[in-house]
């Protein structure tokens, strides 16, 4: 048993919990001279406490989870010095491409690597658009490159923190800051000092008390774009200066409500954290940090666009999720967004298509995301008071109810005409078909003697879930569930219908493996 466990650990990309586990940073590329400088990384804030917000039809809404923030080494690190010196001195020899802090379950690829997997036509819409908001010139003379450094450490300086600790970490990018300054006023081309320069300028921004008017925390994250733009003008592959750009413009967007401009910039964000993705596409963080962006645009955009943009939201969330498997925040806001999709479809009534999902159908998928987001991080508030909201609209006691079409017993090659469409139940024991004399009473387990199930798959047993073109299968969407005793396969009633339930196996047998059945179990019987 454990074997296959640990079979499916590699196969569908799960790795220890970090907390017990911490995965040791990658090592510099071999062709580099020196080490790659430590650079502010990207860190999520802890969740603030639930504040489901009020909607139309009278119903609470779940929210998404904020994007990653930066983050910037202490000041208390008596290293901190050191720090900004080998940052500083890297960009000589070989310039070192900071990279962003790795998610969990994710392997890190060279530049080289990321260059040779790139095609030319995908190379060619990384380049910065002739049209970039912030006007630079392609040979801007060393007065304009002076009086551009010289606003922005006008900003860094008249920063000064909201509180000890604040002003601490004010100092040291003030003086990480002006070193930055220096290094570009010798070489204007070094895109990494750009680059970290940006950070520093996006760092300090946090720092800035909320109705601070000089400066204001827009002028720093509009200052901290234009490092951004230049460094990517300069090294269009460098995709961390993409990432924390998007995260930057994301941030003004938020300033701006629901506006037209808001509109504008969460436009341009979705673009960078597209560029991000296409040039490091093995990131779930930028994955969902794109669907955020998508959900917000879709709040604003004309009603005609905005079913458009929510599911391709949906598709960055769950490109997040079969990157990393037990990635919960990515968990989670595909959960609110599909809860958001379910009350725009049962509002408007939906377009009428006879394969469009029920309102009901959203609402319980909803549901099944918030719960194993919950049962992988249990002490969450967040997740804990939007299970509240949700739960009863999963199918208790189990965590999904369909149909599937599925071949006779013990004869997985079949005829097709001999396959049928059946109801099967899933919980955290696993997945089983209910015979047709029972569908009408769906037994209180799956262990339970009532039910005549011909196709039974216990978690434990599962290696590998995925979807399957086998020509041998009827018509429609292929799942494989592949297990220590042979491949299972069935058919689901659509492409569509077939993701929920790769997600919702997949998602089952994630939190049996993280260990926390127990938890599910609670949620689904509790």
């Amino acid at each position: 048993m454990s074997t296959a466990t640990e079979q499916l650990h590699v196969q569908n990309g799960l790795v220890p919990d970090p907390t017990t586990n911490p995965k040791p940073e990658s090592e510099s590329e071999p062709e580099l001279e020196t080490e790659p400088a430590p650079v502010p990384e990207p860190e999520m804030k802890p969740e603030p406490e639930a504040k489901p917000e009020p909607v139309p039809e009278a119903e609470a809404r779940p929210e998404p989870l904020p994007e990653h923030e930066l983050v910037v080494a202490d000041a208390a690190d008596p290293k901190v010095n050191e720090v900004v010196e080998a940052s500083i001195q890297s960009h000589s020899p070989g310039p070192a491409h900071p990279e962003l802090k790795k998610d969990e379950g994710s392997r890190t690829f060279t530049m080289r690597e990321l260059l040779s997997g790139l095609k030319n036509d995908q190379s060619n819409d990384v380049v910065n658009d002739s049209s970039s908001p912030y006007g630079y010139s392609e040979e801007s003379p060393q007065e304009q490159h002076s009086e551009q450094n010289n606003a922005a450490m006008e900003l860094i300086n008249s920063v000064t923190g909201t509180d000890d600790d604040g002003r601490s970490r004010q100092r040291v990018l003030t003086f990480a800051a002006k070193r930055y300054a220096s290094t570009i006023e010798r070489n204007p081309d070094d895109y990494d000092a750009l680059y970290n320069w940006a950070l520093v300028l996006q760092e300090s921004a946090d720092n800035v008390s909320p109705d601070s008017t000089n400066p204001s925390k827009d002028a720093l994250l509009e200052e901290a774009c234009r490092k951004y733009d230049e460094a990517t003008r300069l090294c269009p592959t460098l995709h961390d200066a993409f990432y924390n750009w998007a995260i930057a413009i994301s941030d003004r967007a938020k300033m701006r409500g629901r506006t037209k401009e808001a509109e504008e910039l969460w436009k341009q964000a979705t673009k960078n954290y597209e560029k991000a993705v296409l040039l490091n596409w093995n990131s779930p963080q930028a994955l969902n940090n794109w669907g955020l962006a998508l959900q917000e645009l879709s709040a604003i955009v004309p009603a005609r666009e905005k079913q458009t943009i929510v599911r391709s939201a949906i598709s960055k969330f769950r490109a997040a999720i079969q990157l990393q498997f037990d990635f919960h925040r990515a968990i989670y806001n595909l959960g609110t967004v599909l809860y958001g999709l379910a009350e725009d479809t049962l509002r408007t009534g939906g377009s009428g298509h006879p394969k469009e999902v029920s309102p009901n159908e959203l609402y319980s998928q909803s549901a099944i995301y918030i719960a194993a987001a919950h049962a992988l991080k249990p002490n969450y508030n967040v997740y804990s008071s939007a299970l509240r909201l949700v739960r009863s609209m999963l199918p208790l006691p189990y965590l999904k109810v369909g149909y599937l079409t599925a071949p006779p017993a013990g004869k997985p090659i079949a005829p097709h005409s001999d396959w049928k469409r059946s109801e099967f139940i899933l919980n955290n024991e696993g997945l089983q078909q209910v015979s047709k004399s029972e569908a009408k009473h769906v037994p209180q387990g799956i262990s339970g003697r009532s039910v005549e199930a011909a196709i039974k798959v216990d978690v434990p047993d599962i290696v590998s879930v995925s979807a399957c073109g086998d020509l041998t299968l009827p018509p429609g969407a292929g799942l494989c569930i592949d297990t220590i005793h042979g491949p299972v396969y069935l058919v689901a009633d659509s492409w569509e219908l077939l993701d929920g339930w790769l997600d919702a196996i997949r998602l089952v047998y994630t939190i049996y493996a993280r260990g926390k059945s127990d938890v599910l179990a609670g949620i689904v019987t509790g």
